[in-house]
């Protein structure tokens, strides 16, 4: 498994079991700095989920669909690293290893979404 593939799993679990405590982020280690950064852009995060996946509302999604949604949307808009296309395949690839049945084609029509139409601030 490639170590950044490996490093977005550790990610995804973080923010799965702080959708779960919602409280500080004391579970988390100072070594776990993307996980930190992204509970800290939390609220541009999840706007974006709101205004392209107006359907669904964020606590209607399932945790770990949200989790994926939140890291990539994350790499996507706060702190793009990575071309879109990778981080949009690579949130395929979670949804597939971790969501139901039907997150990955969920998580790829909110990423598509966004990429086509985010207007940056």
């Amino acid at each position: 498994m490639d170590v950044r593939h490996k490093k977005r799993m550790k990610i995804i679990q973080n923010l799965y079991a702080y959708s779960f405590q919602n409280t500080s982020n004391t579970f988390l280690n100072t070594d776990e700095i993307d996980s930190l950064n992204i509970i800290e852009n939390l609220h541009e995060v999840d706007e974006q989920i709101v205004l392209y996946a107006k359907k669904f509302p964020i606590e209607k999604i399932g945790k770990v669909d949200l989790a994926i949604l939140r890291l990539a949307i994350y790499e996507l808009i706060i702190n793009p690293k990575e071309p879109k296309k990778v981080v949009i395949n690579e949130a395929i690839e979670l949804a597939k290893e971790l969501g139901g049945e039907k997150s990955f084609s969920f998580i790829n029509g909110v990423l598509g979404k966004i990429v086509f139409e985010h207007k940056p601030k």
